[in-house]
């Protein structure tokens, strides 16, 4: 782990309604890949400390889905399901993420986002683009007010660590 000197970007851009990540990790790109893709590995990192993921069903696929929890150390959960629109395999995927409950039925209260992830080998490391896209600039604000740069900056840093 070389985080010191791994690329680690986050942005907001209001006026686009989009959050970019850029995350550098030392693994070659099948390893992040994996953890990514790999319920049993995204248990492992997902959730910032000391919440924990904890996945319900997936299927990695153009048209699968992902739904897991967030479960907090109290016991509470927290279900959120991801529909894969694009998968590109060792290259790329995109998914609507939605706010649901256990069994996956969308929670209209709370905003959908629309993730793009691209990972680039480089040398040894591997780069991860991450692109979160809002409908309105309002979902962008509560998305941030919920504490997501905070959350997903510990998240990656997990994955840091597994890697």
């Amino acid at each position: 782990m070389k985080t010191s000197t791994m690329i680690m970007n986050f942005s907001v851009e209001r006026e686009n309604k989009r959050i970019k990540v850029e995350r550098e990790f030392d693994a070659p790109v099948l390893k992040v890949w994996n953890a990514w893709t790999d319920s049993k590995l995204l248990d492992q990192w997902w959730a910032p400390k000391p919440w924990k993921a904890q996945t319900k069903r997936m299927n990695f696929a153009r048209g699968g889905h992902w739904l897991y929890a967030m479960v907090g150390p109290d016991g509470t959960s927290s279900w959120c399901k991801a529909d894969f629109k694009e998968v590109e395999p060792l290259k790329r995927f995109a998914v609507t993420d939605y706010f649901c409950d256990e069994n996956g039925n969308i929670d209209n209260s709370f905003p959908v986002a629309h993730w793009d992830v691209t990972f680039t080998q480089r040398n040894t490391t591997t780069l991860v683009n991450v692109q979160i896209s809002f409908n309105e600039t309002a979902d962008l604000d509560k998305y941030i007010e919920m504490g997501f740069r905070e959350g997903f900056t510990a998240a990656l840093e997990n994955l840091d660590g597994m890697v």
